[in-house]
């Protein structure tokens, strides 16, 4: 009777596998014909890729994913789109070392990932932790690769029910992958066709580098107003790249923040010397004196034919804050463009951090934690998350160039801003957990 009863339960339980295995495929088939028109439509591939990730988390049962396409010049994934996760910066982007390569194009099939850096499925082997992104973040990996060659990555938070992912939805998964890693590579064809048609724009190069020379001049003239200022537009355009290039931007875009940094205060020139040394409060008078120099600055570049048309917007927007309490035109966040954002936060971090007549300079740990407690209300929480990626590369002594070179050592360890990157990322999600 005993064996009768437990060979009913091995019966039942296998049904019940099989029917869940059965909806898993039938949920996979749905999401082919879902994508179908996707991939072989002309709608932008933005939506196709968002449609794509909506149906690679279905079919991996998953609660949150990402999907990268990956660059071999330089090596790097970057994502196309995501869902689920709360905080994940647009776009996403994790340089790859050889050996990151290697293992991604040489693995067959989605890999678990474990935390231990001794195995074979840890984070560390496949991906880099000097991105904009923390790897661990990450559950499971499935590389596509289209004839052999890595087109991309499928990356998997957490399932739907917080436990490994299992064959099943691994199958289902490795089944969608082969036509999403079709897709990305269409994608990449067409990507390259217009790169090609851009290099006639690499005779701009010679110009652009005197461009940079003549704007750093300006930027030195602009800080000549007092010695408190002196080097701050300099810093503000070395941060705004750097800034940038964590986000992914491309090198025209870093090109751009770094030139408007330069110039984003050059309406001081017609500010009264008198109020840069002025040891307490400005009274209104002198307030609206100060903050005109952002449509002063405006007026005197809005006909000034740059290379980069973003210019003018960031020179008087600067002082813009997300919430509509910054000035000339109290813009919202939803008016404002990334750029804008970015000169806004690199222009505010170097004022914390330098000193003025009326206080001292702020320690980079104060200066940090009060920049995160004014996002997002004020800043992006994505360019504040850019800045933690430098100050982290500093800390861990991985950046070419030191992101605060002008502002002595870095007195903070990457577990320091770790934490900090926590807590921004624990704020933006509501007190959702990100880690299991």
């Amino acid at each position: 009777m005993l064996l009768s009863s437990c060979s009913g339960f091995r019966h039942s339980s296998g049904v019940a596998i099989q029917k869940e295995n059965f909806r898993r495929l039938l949920r996979t088939v749905e999401a082919l014909s879902d994508l179908g028109p996707a991939l072989t439509g002309e709608r932008d591939f933005a939506q196709t890729a968002r449609a794509m990730a909506s149906a690679l988390m279905e079919a991996g049962g998953a609660r949150e994913v990402v999907l990268f396409a990956f660059s071999d010049r330089p090596a790097l994934l970057r994502s196309l789109a995501s869902e689920g996760f709360a905080l994940m910066p647009e776009p996403a982007v994790m340089p790859l070392l050889p050996r990151h390569v290697h293992a991604l194009s040489s693995s067959h099939g989605p890999i678990i990932l474990s935390s231990g850096s001794a195995s074979s499925g840890s984070h560390d082997t496949f991906l880099s932790s000097n991105g904009n992104v923390a790897p661990e973040l990450f559950k499971c990996l499935a590389p596509l690769k289209n004839g052999g060659k890595l087109v991309g990555v499928v990356a998997l938070g957490r399932s739907v029910g917080d436990a490994v992912y299992d064959s099943g939805e691994l199958g289902a998964l490795e089944l969608l992958c082969n036509y999403v890693a079709l897709a990305i590579q269409n994608h990449s064809l067409t990507e390259t066709i217009a790169q090609r048609v851009s290099e006639n724009l690499r005779l701009m190069a010679s110009l652009h580098g005197f461009y940079d020379n003549a704007l750093q001049a300006f930027a030195a003239a602009i800080d000549v107003k007092h010695v408190n200022i002196h080097g701050h537009s300099m810093r503000v355009a070395r941060y705004a790249a750097a800034m940038g290039e964590a986000m992914g931007m491309t090198h025209e875009d870093v090109s751009a923040l770094r030139s408007a940094g330069y110039l984003h205060d050059i309406g001081k020139v017609a500010v009264d010397k008198r109020l840069f040394g002025k040891p307490g409060a400005l009274d209104p008078e002198e307030f609206r004196e100060m903050a005109d120099h952002t449509v002063v600055g405006h007026q005197i570049v809005h006909g000034v034919q740059f290379p980069w048309p973003q210019i003018p917007e960031i020179v008087r927007w600067h002082h813009e804050r997300a919430d509509g309490s910054g000035y000339p035109d109290s813009l919202r966040s939803d008016e404002l463009s990334m750029p804008v954002r970015v000169i806004a936060l690199a222009d505010t971090f170097d004022a914390m951090m330098s000193e003025r007549p009326y206080r001292d300079p702020m320690s980079l740990g104060t200066c940090l934690n009060e920049i995160i407690r004014m996002t997002p209300q004020k800043f992006d929480p994505n360019v504040v998350q850019a800045l933690l990626v430098q100050i982290r590369r500093d800390s861990a002594g991985s950046n070419q160039f030191p992101f605060m070179e002008d502002q002595g050592i870095v007195n903070l360890g990457p577990t320091d801003v770790d934490q900090l990157a926590a807590t921004l990322q624990h704020k933006m999600s509501h007190g959702r957990l990100f880690l299991t």
